[in-house]
């Protein structure tokens, strides 16, 4: 926000003429932990009263609401030997995307917080909910009735349709979305008219008539902004793709953010990661060629999952690219919705239905269900280690391994694959085998023996079992799922 938006965001909040449950004036008591509470409280006041944000506002007397300035600097505050804005954020769940502007006001200094509203749940600092009652701060746990409407406000809330850009003229959001690609992606001939542009893009939720102006919402902006930092609520959503000399984080050779909408800059997305990967050398009968290291179509597929089923409401992050000499890692914040080890067969779960529902409209990744087969089964004809997923509280990766020898592979490496293996064949409608196993691996005929132990191992493991337990000869096996 630049100094004009800034006093017109103050004189707006001067004018409530006293504070509210996501409103709070002080002078200059800034003591860390405090503010982490304020933070909390007002982030789920917002929610509870409707707001999309709350504020905080330093440099104001909460008695007369006159601007009497501050001496809190938090850009230079430390907790510790820890940045105080760091140290705030490290420990709110979720990791709400709040700002600090510091800023002139007819001579004095103020510092306000502008803080998002909570999303799908009550926002905590350090482990405690927190809410306003009045002009009070108390514990959330005090208010079950609060809580409660926390909870129906998230889950009536969507993201994709909140606002990004209030009130903007027509050529303002001609300016700031790639309506041209809008046309073009969806198969649509361009209006005539330009006024006719937005009544178009209304009907897919991109932007929304207000009267005589139009917002736009944030699925507008995370598809077509032309440059997704001017949209604060999106600005930290772009893919960051790092690549590392090495097998660790030690080295960064170079580090890109994207700048497009995820629909405007998707191929190009990936055709930058894909430049970034070695090649193999691949000999024809008639020429030698360079094949990348890993299949595109997985790469495309993983990139996508990961912009569709990040948590939006983890608002300091995004989904993040890390390349190193031997695999990729492909991170987007927020826990899967449903177990790692059901990706390949369970019908897709999306916290953002309007955007997978638009990327998959425009050909951005594949139908319902149908993506991790199609990695799965790329990633066997490159002949590649299996693809580990994993899942935290707060993310969710995928990793691709470069080539390596069946001989070189870990125990638990070579279970995961025989899973997949026995996962890929039953949505296929087949049953893995020995034989199909020895194909997966391109294992010798004088290392027979070791697909036998590999399948044995994985049953031990419980992630398969035998088809018919009565058939010892020419044996199937089944996921432990089916």
């Amino acid at each position: 926000m630049n100094q004009i938006e800034l006093e017109t965001l103050l004189k707006n909040l001067l004018k409530t003429s006293r504070e509210t449950e996501w409103l709070e004036f002080k002078k200059n008591n800034y003591n860390p932990a405090e503010i982490g509470e304020r933070i909390s409280a007002l982030s789920n006041s917002a929610n509870v009263k409707g707001k999309d944000y709350g504020y905080l506002v330093f440099g104001v007397d909460n008695d007369t609401l006159e601007v009497v300035g501050t001496k809190f600097s938090p850009k230079t505050l430390k907790k510790g030997n820890e940045e105080v804005e760091h140290w705030l954020a490290q420990r709110l769940n979720p990791r709400i995307d709040f700002s600090i502007f510091e800023f002139s006001y007819n001579g004095k200094e103020v510092v306000l917080f502008k803080i998002p509203a909570a999303i799908n749940k009550p926002t905590s600092f350090s482990n405690e909910d927190y809410i306003r009652v009045g002009s009070i701060t108390r514990k959330l746990k005090d208010f079950p009735e609060k809580e409660r409407l926390i909870w129906n406000n998230s889950q009536k809330k969507c993201f994709e349709k909140m606002v990004a850009k209030k009130g903007l003229e027509l050529d303002e959001v001609l300016e700031l979305l790639d309506f041209s690609s809008y046309f073009t992606l969806t198969g649509q001939q361009l209006p005539s008219k330009k006024e006719n542009f937005l009544d178009v893009m209304a009907q897919d939720g991109l932007v929304v008539k207000d009267g005589l102006k139009y917002d736009i919402t944030n699925l507008g902006a995370l598809l077509f902004a032309k440059n997704v930092k001017v949209f604060e609520t999106i600005k930290r959503k772009a893919v960051r793709v790092i690549q590392y000399k090495g097998k660790n984080r030690v080295e960064t050779v170079k580090e890109q953010e994207g700048g497009l909408g995820y629909a405007v800059g998707f191929t190009r997305l990936i055709d930058y990661i894909n430049n970034q990967l070695p090649s193999n050398e691949e000999v024809t009968k008639a020429l030698r060629k360079e094949r990348k290291m890993y299949p595109e179509i997985a790469i495309r597929e993983l990139v996508a999952n990961a912009l569709i089923h990040q948590d939006l409401s983890v608002r300091g992050a995004g989904s993040i690219v890390e390349i190193f000499t031997d695999r990729i890692e492909i991170t987007n914040p927020g826990a899967p919705l449903i177990d790692v080890d059901r990706f390949i067969d369970h019908s897709p779960q999306s916290r953002n239905e309007d955007l997978a529902s638009f990327m998959r409209r425009i050909k951005i990744c594949e139908e319902r269900g149908s993506g991790i087969d199609k990695v799965i089964f790329h990633i066997e004809l490159f002949q590649l280690p299996a693809p580990r997923f994993e899942a935290a509280d707060k993310f969710t990766k995928v990793i691709l391994y470069a080539p390596a020898k069946l001989s070189s592979m870990k125990k638990e490496d070579r279970i995961r694959a025989c899973y997949q293996h026995s996962c890929l064949k039953f949505v296929s409608n087949d049953k893995m085998s020995n034989t199909s196993l020895r194909e997966r691996f391109a294992i010798k005929t004088e290392n027979y023996p070791m697909a036998s132990r590999i399948i044995a191992d994985t049953v031990k493991a419980g992630l398969i079992k035998p088809d018919n337990p009565e058939q010892r000869k020419h044996a199937k096996y089944i996921p432990f799922w089916a």
